[in-house]
């Protein structure tokens, strides 16, 4: 599905020829370096915007190097307004004032969020900017069509905990449901529930976490449940099983670019064709946003309490009971801070991107739709918001396709799988290029290395 995004840091970057240096890479076996200590949602070492939702702190410099994350708040989005809404290199950590941090193009129409993808980019992805440490979250969606086409709505926490409704554009009658722990690879996980033209017609899509097990349901009727004790894995002794306070993410992504592995492409439902009717007629393809409610696990003691300001991890094992819910901040006070020095300020410009510091400091960058929302006609006129209505959204040039590749091309000689993932100590362990057919951990390498290209 959904994970973002890549070093559009031009903020604090600086000078294009330092810009064309990766980052640093991260892994259970290779962590960050001191002076870039925060690995990002895609194992990528920074500050700033690497050190809040997404930093992995068993990956990074020290356990202490993430930003703690703020806890979990009963909810209703109504997504009908981005003004809550702001892109990933204008948010410091201030969950009071952000209701969700993305990149891409998400659009207003109709009192709904539009998540759009035009030609030859990567798509769009919202995150929650609060966690869910177990509860419900139900979701009001009409999904994406077309081959290759991939809509998610998932739960996914920092140390890659994961629960998933995920939807393949060639079939509009199926959602699949799936879950890993700590992004462990387990093929088993996954789960078909019937619905009736996803595309068309609007359905709800709920989650219903508890510390012992995940419903999924459909319009309000149960379609799968799993247990935590079906989940025991006795070679390692620990329960296989999501348990780690985690963000709501919402997103459309390309799993049938013509470059990626062939087993990410059949599972999408072929090649993505970017001459489509559904491209022609609106500019982009699109999944489209109602209501969103997240109500929180209710109980007086840990794990799933949200008493406090923020959670954090007081063991590299990340398991729900190493999670602490405290009352540390949460907010940097410049691109340049982590969770080790919240404080520290860039000295061209507190709270927005230097144009002097050479530090990767912004995951990630987004892509631009100039199509019309569906009803938009090409004068400009709209029933709502209009083409250009993604307040806060990025204005960076679209990502081409040409040399996109889902395995970065890279070579894995730091415990990496090859694709910025990590392999960690299990041999399932990551995104495994041709063999990773299912989930958003594929999406989350095919926007990683999509911010290569922009660059």
């Amino acid at each position: 599905m959904l994970r973002s995004l890549l070093p559009l840091g031009v903020a604090l970057l600086g000078a294009t020829s330092v810009l064309a240096v990766e980052p640093p890479s991260c892994s259970l076996d290779k962590k960050c370096p001191e002076e870039a200590p925060c690995c990002s949602q895609y194992n990528q070492c920074g500050v700033g915007a690497f050190c809040l939702g997404g930093c992995d702190p068993r990956m990074s410099f020290s356990i202490d190097s993430c930003v703690p994350a703020p806890v979990c708040k009963d909810k209703t989005y109504k997504m009908d307004s981005l003004d809550r809404y702001k892109h990933i290199s204008e948010y410091l950590g201030d969950s009071s004032k952000v209701d969700w941090v993305g990149q891409g193009e998400p659009l207003l129409y109709n009192g709904q969020t539009l998540l759009t993808m035009p030609p030859k980019s990567v798509g769009t992805v919202l995150a929650t900017t609060t966690y869910m440490w177990y509860g419900n979250v139900k979701a009001r969606i009409k999904t994406s069509r077309g081959a290759g086409v991939i809509t998610a709505f998932i739960l996914f926490s920092d140390v890659k905990d994961e629960i998933d409704y995920e939807w393949v554009g060639v079939d509009l009658n199926t959602v699949q449901t799936n879950y890993y722990f700590q992004g462990i690879t387990d093929y088993g996980n996954t789960g078909n529930l019937t619905v009736d033209d996803s595309y068309n017609k609007f359905h709800d899509y709920e989650i219903q976490w508890t510390p012992d097990e995940i419903r999924w349901l459909v319009d309000g009727k149960v379609g799968r449940v799993k247990k935590r004790s079906e989940t025991w894995n006795a070679t390692a002794q620990q329960w296989n099983f999501p348990q780690t306070p985690s963000r709501v993410q919402i997103s459309i992504w390309p799993g049938g670019l013509e470059s990626n592995a062939k087993g990410t492409i059949d599972w999408a439902g072929g090649k993505i064709d970017w001459n489509s009717d559904e491209i022609k007629k609106y500019g982009y393809y699109f999944a489209t946003f109602g209501e969103i409610k997240v109500e929180c696990w209710k109980t007086d003691k840990a794990p799933g309490t949200n008493k406090g300001i923020s959670y954090y991890y007081n063991d590299i094992s990340s398991t729900n009971n190493t999670v602490i819910d405290s009352n540390k901040p949460t907010i940097l006070k410049s691109f340049l801070g982590t969770g080790r020095n919240m404080n520290k300020a860039d000295s061209t410009q507190s709270g927005s991107a230097s144009q002097s510091s050479a530090i990767h400091a912004i995951p990630g960058g987004g892509v631009v739709g100039s199509g019309n929302a569906p009803g938009v006609n090409d004068n400009g006129g709209s029933g709502s918001g209009g083409s250009n209505s993604g307040s806060g959204a990025a204005t960076n040039p679209s990502c081409q396709s040409d040399g996109f590749v889902q395995n970065c091309g890279q070579a894995s000689t730091d415990g990496g799988d090859g694709n910025g993932n990590s392999n960690g100590n299990n041999s399932n362990n990551g995104v495994r290029g041709a063999d990773r057919t299912l989930g958003t951990s594929a999406f989350a390498v095919i926007i990683g290395i999509a911010g290569l290209l922009f660059l």
